[in-house]
């Protein structure tokens, strides 16, 4: 029988560019490194698919996307243990000062979970797609741009029929292109950044010109321009249909149009993924420009949680060479922290990624100001439908709060909202502004969500094949709130 190792030094969780990145570094310094990604193959979402793309003519899904495959063979390289398929469902502090991780692994149909012990943790989630809330977004058809995304990158999956694009910020209007690329028609794309928003953006034009997303985005929107139906200033939204999508209502300068659509795709940005870090206990603050909850990190991605550290867009919405450079700040801070690199070599190594980090975001404040959602497709009224796993709706959530429910966790109680297989990550942020509407309070005194462990769906069978020592099990036990 084999002596057992002890605590792995740092996990690293999500298989992204900063992922990748942390990991790549962490193993290169000598530390003894897991990297766990959900997925079967590394890339996140914005790089899904990389190393086993369908396509192979760099045009259709772009120069950006074929960067993520430099990041896999140095990864493979570093000596880092790699587990695809794997769900962190867990991360608690034990007395010892270590971190224990819930993770379960294996084929679907035979999952099996395991503690594992580590003394540095490094969250990689990266970001999800913003709610987007409209009449009749649940029916079949109207799906999110990302996981329309998804289908191109994965399996070269791409519609037929008429296809309506909705909503505003860049992905909407890449995914446009990329399906141009490959032949599809786009009926239309209907733009709901409200009037007015480039006056409001103008002050962070010079930042943005300058940075190496100028020349791109705007020959990207040239192109989609030059073949797609553009319709500005969408001030109201619905998709109504029997059983299925059928026609798309619309309303521009308070005129209301319908188009027939066999396929609706909305987007309105992306936020950080925040439901492991809340679950573990981070301190998170609300980023009223981005209109979401952020993580509180230092500049190397370090939490409220002493050897926590948060790397990428989970950390706060800033794009894939930005979550590169974040991923090899906290790689260098774990690293020092775990006494393998001097102070003095961590700054000095620090260098080259910050000044990547600074040249990424150059001009984000005008991405920000420009595609924050306007308030009516943040703030559903009546009876559209807030929590999909529950199907609660922006009513039952007002009048929760004429109740007396002053947050989340109380409307939880009255309407099992966010209790569902998803964990408020479809509904959180639209209930927290719901609340903070009703009361006439900021969203930051609201609050979000507390969330416990596990975090993602797992089975009565996965936990069973836990240690029977009752100290095994504190993982589960041990979230804010138990």
């Amino acid at each position: 029988m084999s002596a057992d190792p002890g605590p792995l030094d740092v996990a690293v969780i999500g298989a992204g560019p900063a992922g990748l990145a942390a990991a790549t570094l962490c193993a290169e310094r000598g530390l003894a490194t897991v990297l766990y990604d959900e997925q079967q193959a590394p890339g996140g979402q914005i790089y899904r698919n990389v190393t086993a793309s369908p396509f192979r003519q760099p045009e259709i899904l772009g120069d950006d996307y074929w960067h993520g495959a430099a990041l896999v063979p140095p990864f493979h390289a570093s000596g880092a243990t790699y587990v695809p398929g794997a769900t962190v469902w867990a991360v608690s502090k034990c007395d010892d000062g270590l971190h224990e991780l819930g993770v379960s692994t294996g084929a679907p149909d035979a999952r099996r979970a395991e503690l594992v012990p580590v003394r540095a943790v490094i969250i990689a989630t990266g970001a999800q797609e913003r709610p987007f809330p409209i009449p009749g977004w649940t029916l079949p058809g109207v799906m999110s741009v990302g996981a329309a995304q998804l289908l191109l990158k994965t399996a070269a999956e791409v519609p037929t029929g008429r296809v309506v694009l909705a909503g505003s910020g860049p992905l909407l209007w890449l995914l446009a292109a990329q399906y141009l690329n490959v032949g599809v028609v786009v009926d239309a794309l209907l733009d709901t950044t409200p009037r007015g928003r480039y006056a409001e953006a103008a002050s962070h034009a010079w930042g943005f010109m300058r940075s190496e997303y100028f020349a791109k985005g705007l020959q990207l929107v040239r192109n989609v321009r030059a073949k797609v139906t553009i319709v500005e200033h969408v001030t109201a939204l619905a998709a109504d249909g029997g059983e299925r999508v059928e026609t798309v209502r619309y309303e521009v300068a308070a005129k209301v149009h319908e188009m027939p659509a066999d396929l609706l795709l909305l987007h309105q940005g992306v936020v950080p993924n925040i439901n492991l870090s809340n679950a573990i206990g981070c301190e998170h603050r609300w980023n009223e420009l981005q209109a979401c909850f952020d993580p509180v990190v230092d500049d190397w991605g370090g939490t409220s949680v002493a050897n926590v550290f948060i790397a990428g867009d989970g950390a706060g919405i800033a794009g894939a060479l930005a979550a590169e450079a974040g991923g090899q700040l906290a790689a260098l801070a774990v690293a020092n922290g775990l006494g393998r690199i001097t102070a003095q070599d961590r700054d000095a190594a620090a260098a080259a990624p910050r000044q990547a980090l600074a040249r990424a975001t150059r001009g984000r404040k005008f991405f920000d100001t420009l595609y924050r959602p306007a308030d009516a497709f943040r703030l559903p009224r009546g009876d559209t439908v807030v929590c999909r796993c529950e199907e609660v709706t922006a009513q039952q959530i007002v009048d929760t709060v004429r109740l007396g429910c002053a947050g989340p966790n109380q409307v939880k109680s009255f309407l099992r909202c966010g209790m569902g297989p998803c964990q408020g990550r479809f509904c959180g942020l639209t209930v927290t502004e719901l609340i903070a509407r009703a009361r006439g309070v900021p969203p930051a005194e609201v609050g979000y969500y507390r969330l416990r462990f596990p975090i993602k769906p797992i089975t009565l069978g996965e936990l069973a094949a836990l240690p029977a020592d009752p100290q095994a099990i504190r993982a589960v036990d041990r979230a804010p709130g138990h």
